[in-house]
């Protein structure tokens, strides 16, 4: 990996791109992983080393090569350039919708979607023609060595085992989960 920790390039006041280029035109971004505290830094879509915020605000950059600390934010687009921190939406589409069910996403396109009221429960099948019902959305289910995390189980096995569900988001299925498995 090469070294993200270097000076800035004898080109930068005149450069068109970023202005840690090293002869090149690069592009090297802080791609957010948790908001405003943890990065992954990114050249050209390739990790090359990550960053966090720490408690006293300033930055903390880390790789292969080594450790450096950033006062401010100020410094750090100072030395990357004014789009560190730009997040790049690299593809964008307003017309596909998620697969969903009554609000609940789903693994593949739904078929046949319909509501169990008694167990609400949101159902769908994987073809026109099939018979086999799996439920949307995500769950916490209970099989003999503990509870696991499932998307879209099929219904009997809803059925059969203990579940909590279900959960709109893995997030929430993901707590749930924690405190299940207590």
């Amino acid at each position: 990996m090469r070294d993200i920790l270097m000076t800035l390039c004898q080109y930068h006041e005149t450069c068109p791109g970023t202005e840690v280029c090293g002869g090149t035109m690069t592009e090297i971004h802080a791609k957010p992983i948790i908001a405003d505290k943890f990065w992954i830094i990114e050249e050209n879509g390739e990790k090359i080393a990550t960053l966090r915020k720490n408690e006293d605000n300033r930055f903390v950059m880390s790789n292969e090569s080594g450790v450096k600390i950033y006062e401010t934010k100020e410094s750090l687009t100072k030395e990357f350039g004014k789009t560190f921190f730009t997040v790049k939406i690299v593809k964008e589409s307003h017309t596909a919708l998620p697969n969903e069910v009554h609000g609940y996403a789903t693994s593949t396109e739904p078929h046949n979607a319909m509501f169990d009221i008694r167990k609400k429960l949101p159902l769908f099948t994987k073809s026109s023609d099939s018979k086999s019902l799996y439920c949307a959305g995500y769950y916490c289910i209970k099989f003999d060595k503990g509870w696991v995390k499932s998307f879209c189980p099929k219904k009997i096995t809803l059925e059969r085992y203990p579940y909590k569900g279900p959960f709109k988001t893995e997030l929430e299925m993901k707590q749930v989960l924690a405190n299940v498995s207590k």
